[in-house]
């Protein structure tokens, strides 16, 4: 199988492992539809990758808003026909001992890192229904495969999007949906830099630099469930440093 030709809509896709995405399937000659809040960084990305030979279209997506989901795989149907992929890539961390009681963090993952994947799977699911076919791939985390303190909430959203993944999986045996759970361990993104303590943000700032891979490998990582036959699932798929613990 190839990935050439196929259509894939990626949120998160303005910086990290959702641009390194974007890069990699646009090259390999996917047409990608890239979503995320700061249009300014898609804007920079759509042209590369046109200038690169490629098809692009971004539109502004907070994947909070179920309406923006929706718009972002009409875009992809309307410009291309159809939709193969959904790359649910956005996410947020946010790390504190639960005893903070930093609610106001707690309801920014879960509505960033859960329910924008159900908003995900609540706007492509009928589209791949209706086409016979389609692919949910999602970033989820090695914060859920291993507990750590001052991970609970954010480790908790990753493992309800495991979760659900596995139970729609289940759900979807007649061969139309295939899912697939990414779950990277470090890698060299943005993603603690607003973690909001000064200590814990530094010293997630060192583990990224120090042990973190490129966004690249993970991208290659996306890159491989997707180029499976149609009758193959990778489900589950951990990359993450050979020194990682």
């Amino acid at each position: 199988m190839s990935i050439d030709g196929k259509i894939v809509a990626i949120t998160g896709a303005s910086s990290g492992i959702g641009a390194a995405t974007a890069l990699e399937l646009a090259g390999r000659g996917a047409a990608v539809v890239l979503g995320a809040r700061r249009t300014d960084r898609l804007g920079s990305l759509v042209a590369r990758v046109r200038a690169e030979g490629g098809r692009a279209e971004m539109l502004d997506v907070d994947v909070t808003d179920r309406a923006d989901l929706d718009r972002l795989v009409s875009l992809a149907v309307d410009r291309f026909g159809r939709l193969d992929v959904l790359v649910s890539n956005a996410g947020v961390a946010r790390i504190a001992p639960v005893a903070d009681l930093d609610v106001d963090s707690w309801d920014a993952m879960i509505d960033v890192n859960l329910r924008g994947v159900l908003h995900g799977i609540a706007a492509a699911l009928p589209v791949f229904r209706a086409q016979g076919r389609g692919h949910l791939v999602t970033t989820v985390s090695t914060s859920g495969l291993k507990i750590v303190p001052t991970q609970a909430v954010y480790a908790g959203t990753k493992n309800a999007v495991r979760t659900l993944l596995e139970a729609l999986r289940q759900e979807s045996t007649d061969g139309v949906l295939r899912t697939t759970a990414i779950s990277p361990g470090f890698v060299r993104t943005e993603l603690v830099d607003h973690v909001e303590d000064p200590a814990q943000r530094e010293q997630a700032q060192q583990a990224m630099a120090t042990l973190g891979i490129s966004p690249d490998a993970v991208a290659h990582a996306i890159a491989f469930a997707i180029e499976q036959p149609e009758d193959i699932e990778i489900g589950d798929l951990t990359i993450r440093p050979t020194r990682q613990g």
